[in-house]
């Protein structure tokens, strides 16, 4: 049965938070694993009457077949928000409606990459990613985060040892590290990627989700040779299944084509009920509920893990969104700890999976903190570290 697959299946993983999200569907279980927004900060009210306005006024048109671009209005909000945020003039026919930023890989990756195309990743990247670029089988060249973002040096000369089609990248709230790029370090990305003649893709699905420090202008801002990325599953809902690609016009020609014969267009009805959602409410004053939501936990957490965890542990210090990105001692797997805090029942994402090269962070993990009360952030910390203890001890006893 195996031979009829396509060859391409064979070097595709499963998605390997998508199954430890199964596990930890027990409500028991404090999952820091996830990569979700937090329901209890979801406008369900404004979406129900969003909807219903939409179905009401609009019913028979919201609920027929649709143009591949996506709804104008929905479109130029985008571009406005590009202009206001980031100073950035975009044209609404730059902008493609998808399927959340999941399909834009899907959608990138067919129109760029052919099997063997080198591709430069951020190690750790981001596992959605390296997932949606393995069905087209390119060669993956990492390039590591430094705490100030990519070690650039090392682009440089990744770069020049070899020609690539991509750079992708998270700069803003790195899933799974939750590094920003300095401002220094965007500007000295973007002249390396212009210099190799290397299309940035700039996965933004975070960037509005700051609750510290200052906002800094995306590499966009610094190169014309940058695909965007946005979602509204962070700042509306994941359920809607909306986010968009900003592209120059030459790159959307190809891009509408393939999405054409991916799925005609992006679901009609989600697209009019965002767009009336955005009409009729203050999406900033929505968003900063969000924010200072999200800062209470992360501080909350890092005070847990300063408090609690053993101090050779390092953990990054996220200004925004999801993720804590922590570092075990050398010789201490996060496999293991994963086994011994599901028996606790408390779930976390080990880190390996978020690098292409095997035997690399076996001794990292990724902690959610966005989908968690307080209460559970402190029984789920407290409890990751006595694991911790236990495996340190055991570790101790086997040298």
């Amino acid at each position: 049965m195996t031979t009829i697959f396509a060859d391409r299946m064979e070097n595709t993983r499963k998605s390997f938070i998508r199954e430890i999200l199964k596990v930890t569907q027990q409500p028991e279980i404090i999952s820091f694993a996830g990569g979700l927004p937090n329901p209890g900060l979801f406008p369900v009210e404004e979406i129900a009457a969003a909807s219903a306005k939409v179905l009401s006024d609009e019913g028979k048109n919201a609920l027929q077949y649709s143009t591949t671009e996506g709804y104008l209005p929905l479109r130029e909000f985008v571009a406005q928000r590009y202009l206001k945020k980031n100073g950035l003039q975009i044209d609404p026919d730059e902008i493609l409606i998808t399927n959340g930023s999941q399909q834009s890989l899907d959608l990138i990756g067919k129109v760029f990459l052919n099997k063997g195309d080198r591709v430069i990743i951020e190690s750790p990247g981001y596992l959605g990613a390296i997932q949606a670029f393995s069905l087209f089988e390119p060669e993956f060249s990492n390039v590591p985060l430094l705490d100030d973002g990519i070690d650039t040096d090392i682009l440089d000369r990744t770069l020049s040892e070899g020609s690539a089609k991509l750079f992708y990248t998270v700069p803003t709230f790195q899933n799974p590290s939750g590094i920003t790029y300095s401002r220094q370090k965007r500007i000295d990305t973007a002249a390396i990627l212009d210099s190799h003649n290397v299309i940035c893709v700039e996965d933004n699905a975070y960037g509005e989700l700051r609750f510290a420090g200052e906002d800094l202008p995306t590499i966009r801002n610094h190169s014309d040779n940058t695909i965007l990325l946005g979602s509204f599953s962070k700042i509306i809902a994941p359920g809607l299944r909306m986010g968009w690609i900003c592209a120059r016009k030459e790159v959307m020609e190809k891009l509408l084509i393939a999405k054409q014969a991916a799925d005609l267009h992006s679901n009609y009805l989600s697209q009019r009920i965002i767009h009336q959602y955005l009409l009729d409410n203050d999406i900033d004053k929505h968003i900063l509920k969000i924010k200072d939501a999200y800062g209470e936990r992360r501080d909350l957490m890092v005070d847990m893990m300063a408090e609690h965890f053993p101090q050779e542990i390092g953990y990054t210090k996220p200004e925004g969104g999801m993720f804590v990105w922590v570092t075990l001692p050398d010789g201490i797997s996060s496999m293991d700890l994963f086994d011994h805090a599901i028996k606790e029942n408390v779930a976390f994402v080990p880190g390996s999976p978020f690098y292409t090269e095997d035997g690399i962070g076996n001794n990292t993990l990724r902690l959610n903190f966005s989908n968690s009360d307080f209460k559970q952030i402190e029984e789920g910390i407290k409890r990751l570290a006595v694991c911790l203890e236990r495996l340190a001890g055991n570790k101790c006893i086997t040298e």
